[in-house]
């Protein structure tokens, strides 16, 4: 049968999948702690981590806080989300190059393990030292954006070298519910710690991560190619003869392609070494620019989810953090859910982009429904899962089966290396679109601060009267 999942195609699945779930929770602790950093960059003299303060005068804690108030913390939280994003898209750009050049393996395990690193030094340690700087900070983000960067185009191009286009749809559908699974992970694992100190929260999913990329550099096999297994041995088909790539994304034909390799392979000779596709043809390649620029306006509203959600849940309705965090998975349930149905539904079709539309055309009526969410858990729960369901799937589909399609194209004959730079490009004007949209996300959240602030001054007013 072609393709067959062998136990390395299993192997790479799992590592693949489980290395950006830890990436990913690790990244949504950022998000899920929100409303305890910035009350602890904007304490109150009496209140320092949940315990009462021993420092007198007051005047001396006064003057090391890092903001005056909620309100300019909330901003500098959203300049930090568009630093991240803004830095990750660069490095986006420069990863899928790099990964089309270089061991995806050593790539993928230094990305885990760096930005782990820097996690724990921005969360964990700056918090034990006592030290607020607002250029630490941003410096910090900064280079977590770029090591963060690595990751995804490299597994996703090992998963493209592990699984040929037959199924794909369906199989990277479901592979694509790690960034969900992630985000759910690390939902969990900050709100079982948060009591203790958010530094808690960076510290649980630093070293879980850092201990997942020490795996991948043992245990994950980029290629078929390191065991001496051929292409046609795990259902891959060579670029030469990936010809129906060039049909609607993305056609059915796989098995025919297979037998008709199979029966042509003896009377063919493999380059024996496949150079790597430049930035600018790869930019170019049919399908590339359409779909990252729709990815862009998606990602921008899968992210503000992302990085504002339990912030706005904790704020809007007053409900509690950790309340906040749990009931915020329900959006990548649905995530995961939409995924793994659309890719199946879009194999089915032999077209992706019909699924992508009428998906995104009912997402737009979910978010006006989530817009007059009631003061209810269960009713927003489900508002939620719906909601996910229409947006976190297509955006699982572009950055994963779409990429992989986009970057197996026939104009690639005699150059396979392009599915790292190609998912780069796809990903990388992603983050730029999203990035654009954070910092206007904290203002928004400011004005419900604002209008709380004016009505306590007008409550005290009242009273003093």
């Amino acid at each position: 049968m072609c393709p067959s999942y062998t136990h390395h195609q299993l192997v790479a699945f799992l590592l693949t999948f489980f290395s950006y779930v830890l990436l990913h929770s690790s990244r949504k602790t950022f998000s899920n702690v929100k409303v305890s950093i910035s009350a602890q960059w904007t304490p109150s003299p009496w209140q320092h981590n949940g315990s009462a303060l021993p420092l007198s005068p007051v005047e001396t804690w006064e003057d090391n806080r890092l903001f005056p108030d909620a309100g300019e913390a909330t901003l500098f939280l959203g300049a930090l989300d568009s630093i991240f994003l803004f830095s990750y898209a660069v490095g986006l750009y420069i990863s899928g190059v790099i990964g089309d050049r270089f061991n995806l393996r050593y790539v993928l395990s230094f990305g885990l393990c760096g930005s782990a690193v820097t996690e724990f030094v921005f969360g964990t340690l700056t918090e034990w030292l006592q030290f607020y700087n607002v250029y630490f900070y941003c410096i910090l983000w900064v280079l977590n954006g770029l090591l963060q960067s690595a990751v995804w185009p490299c597994v996703v191009t090992i998963m493209g070298n592990w699984f040929g286009k037959s199924g794909r749809g369906f199989v990277f559908g479901l592979w694509s519910a790690c960034a969900s699974v992630g985000n759910i992970l690390g939902a969990f694992l900050a709100s079982s710690v948060l009591k203790y100190g958010y530094e808690y929260a960076f510290l649980l999913t630093s070293v879980v991560q850092f201990a997942g990329g020490v795996v991948v550099f043992f245990g994950l096999l980029a290629s078929p190619k390191e065991i001496g297994l051929s292409d046609s041995e795990t259902g891959l088909i060579s670029v030469a003869r990936d010809s129906d790539s060039q049909r609607p994304l993305i056609s059915e034909d796989e098995d025919e392609l297979c037998e008709e390799y199979s029966s042509t392979q003896q009377q063919e000779e493999e380059p024996e070494q496949l150079k790597a596709i430049g930035f600018i043809q790869a930019f170019f390649l049919p399908g590339v620019i359409p779909y990252s620029l729709a990815y862009a306006c998606l990602k921008l509203v899968n992210y503000s989810f992302f990085f504002w959600l339990p912030f706005y849940l904790s704020n809007n309705f007053g409900w509690k953090e950790v309340q906040a965090d749990r009931l915020s998975v329900w959006y990548d349930v649905g995530g995961i859910i939409g995924g793994t149905v659309q890719g199946f539904v879009s194999d089915l079709l032999g077209k992706r982009a019909p699924v992508l539309a009428i998906s995104l055309l009912l997402a737009m009526g979910s978010l006006v429904g989530y817009s007059h969410s009631p003061n209810n858990q269960l009713m927003n729960g489900a508002l939620l899962a719906i909601t996910g369901f229409l947006i976190g799937g297509p955006s699982n589909m572009i950055s994963s089966a779409i990429s992989a399609d986009l970057g197996r194209q026939e104009v690639l004959q005699g150059s396979q290396e392009a599915l790292a730079t190609v998912t780069g490009i796809v990903d990388g004007t992603g983050s730029i679109g999203a990035a654009a949209g954070q910092t206007g996300g904290s203002v928004i959240f400011i004005i419900p601060l604002i209008i709380r602030e004016i009505r306590s001054l007008c409550q005290a007013r009242t009273h003093q009267l």
